[in-house]
């Protein structure tokens, strides 16, 4: 495996665990939320390297279950921060924290 082979020679910190889904004929079997999930678990159980999750995460508790649970070691966000940059103070309230904002932020209503 080339997870554990880049671990031994200490190239790679963390791995972002995606399959790629940029080819237009490429068929992607189950499209769901968290579906490439499950590459970041194996290769982080059998690699014993830091892993990022992708794949459709976009509601804050299925991020927080994926770390919680250890099945990657962050939660990588593409498309849900390009759809919602505040997506981090939304995730964040959602989570019952109260995100520490800059004076500038409140202005904006968040």
């Amino acid at each position: 495996m080339i997870a554990r082979w880049l671990k031994a020679r200490g190239d790679v910190d963390l791995i972002d665990c995606s399959s790629g889904g940029i080819a237009p004929q490429q068929k992607i079997p189950s499209l769901h939320p968290g579906y490439q999930t499950p590459f970041a678990e194996r290769i982080r159980k059998e690699a014993g390297i830091a892993t990022g999750a992708v794949g459709m995460i976009t509601e804050p508790t299925h991020a927080a279950e994926i770390l919680a649970n250890g099945r990657a070691d962050v939660v990588v966000l593409a498309r849900a921060m390009l759809a919602d940059p505040a997506w981090p103070i939304r995730a964040a309230k959602a989570l019952g924290v109260k995100p520490e904002l800059p004076p500038q932020y409140l202005r904006a209503g968040l």
